[in-house]
């Protein structure tokens, strides 16, 4: 009977560490990264993320996006933060906003996500070139 009572509270035990193993991912098990890491000179531009969890390399589709932050580093003065706004993911990872690019050149994306069954926030800052034309060109 002893035996029989220890073995279950082994099995429970593994079956609690099991749960609380895929319910509090690590942060570090996901990442932002750019759709397309160069955009368009433009007072709506569209600017999209993917967030993607690392171990599978699968995106994470059903994240609630939220606190986005554009802004373009200026060397040694503060950034130039600009308008940003969430458009309507596509279901599949891929996470479209709409910001005022109003400079070519170099912009970040900052931007939080919590994902379903996982305790902690994901933050991420994503870079992207913004240029006047389609050939990569700056002036």
């Amino acid at each position: 009977m002893r035996r029989t009572l220890m073995a279950m509270t082994g099995v429970a035990i593994l079956g609690l560490g099991a749960i609380s193993g895929t319910a509090l991912a690590d942060p570090k098990d996901y990442r932002f990264e750019a759709v397309q890491p160069q955009v368009m000179v433009s007072p709506t531009a569209t600017v999209a993320v993917r967030l993607i969890h690392i171990p599978s390399k699968k995106p994470a589709p059903d994240a609630i996006i939220f606190q986005p932050k554009m802004e373009m580093p200026m060397g040694n003065m503060a950034p130039m933060p600009t308008k940003v706004a969430p458009a309507a993911p596509d279901g599949k990872g891929v996470y479209p906003f709409t910001a005022d690019i109003s400079m070519a050149g170099q912009w970040t994306l900052t931007v939080s996500a919590k994902i379903p069954g996982e305790a902690a926030t994901i933050t991420g800052t994503v870079p992207f070139t913004a240029v006047k034309d389609g050939h990569g060109s700056a002036h």
